[in-house]
């Protein structure tokens, strides 16, 4: 067995036992959980301010419509999908103590050196991108839920996350970056969807998150999550480095076709994002 595929047994037979005792809490921005905290304490604050709010962390959010589908807080089974409707069940101070235990859990767990805190930091500014991405095209371009949306671009590298938080406590197994990135790049998809199974997330942000590279609708697809994370995914480095006046429309996705985006509507929703990303980052600074 060489080296490479020794690092990937050893972590997977980790996570496979973490998975099993049920211990998937990770961080993805110690920094963002405690400015959440902070900004729940606001006695003004409005639910949509709390729902942006919730909505820029992945394990927080998961936490949250978790908690919203169980039997103490939602005993008639009514399935919840969005953060709007889990706030709403919740309440505010109930959202708080999960916040405070997320973060308590993160301080007591993780510490980074500067380069897994620095890409870290970044993984999670990208999936805040695709988020506020995923949520405009919600709302601009389908009748889909631009919370549940949201959730599902925020959502989309989860097991990127997964992978950089415990390789903080493996550090032993990874000799080079090269071997990690290798790592991350080969297992991050099943990885993310056996944690998004573990946090019973819905089958429709599930399906977006796991597929969304590989998604080539057929003639009977219909619009869905999955097309909006697709689109979403896509632009995002267009987005970061202003560049969509050198976008191939020949070569998009299909997924932009069936959502009507093409280079009359690009520079709007570029700009819209823009204002979602910017209220977003205000609301947790």
């Amino acid at each position: 067995m060489t080296d490479q595929k020794t690092t990937e047994f050893a972590f997977l037979e980790a996570f496979t036992a973490e998975l099993s005792a049920k211990k998937l809490v990770f961080p993805t921005s110690l920094g963002a959980t405690m400015k959440i905290r902070k900004a729940l304490s606001q006695a003004d604050i409005s639910i949509d301010m709390v729902t942006r709010i919730i909505g820029t962390e992945p394990v927080l959010s998961a936490k949250v419509l978790h908690l919203s589908n169980s039997v103490s807080f939602n005993p008639q089974g009514k399935k919840i999908t969005d953060l709007r409707a889990a706030t709403n069940l919740l309440g505010f101070s109930a959202i708080r103590n999960i916040a405070i235990s997320v973060g308590m859990k993160q301080l007591a767990e993780n510490k980074y050196n500067g380069s897994l805190s620095a890409q870290m930091d970044g993984l999670w500014r990208r999936s805040l991108r695709v988020a506020a991405l995923a949520m405009v095209i919600a709302r601009k371009y389908t009748r889909l839920s631009a919370d549940k949306a949201m959730l599902a671009g925020l959502l989309h590298d989860i097991g990127k996350f997964y992978i950089l938080n415990r390789a903080n406590h493996y550090q032993e197994l990874f000799s080079t970056q090269q071997v990690l990135w290798d790592l991350i790049d080969h297992w991050h998809a099943s990885i993310g969807s056996a944690i998004l199974e573990d946090w019973e997330i819905s089958e429709d942000i599930h399906n977006a998150v796991l597929n969304h590279r590989e998604h080539h609708p057929g003639p009977t697809h219909r619009v869905g999550l999955i097309d909006v994370v697709t689109v979403a995914d896509f632009l995002d480095a267009h987005f970061v480095n202003e560049s969509i006046a050198d976008l191939d429309w020949n070569t998009v996705p299909a997924s932009f076709k069936l959502l009507n985006i093409d280079p009359d509507n690009i520079d709007e929703l570029m700009q819209e994002t823009r204002t979602e990303l910017a209220l977003v980052l205000k609301a947790i600074n």
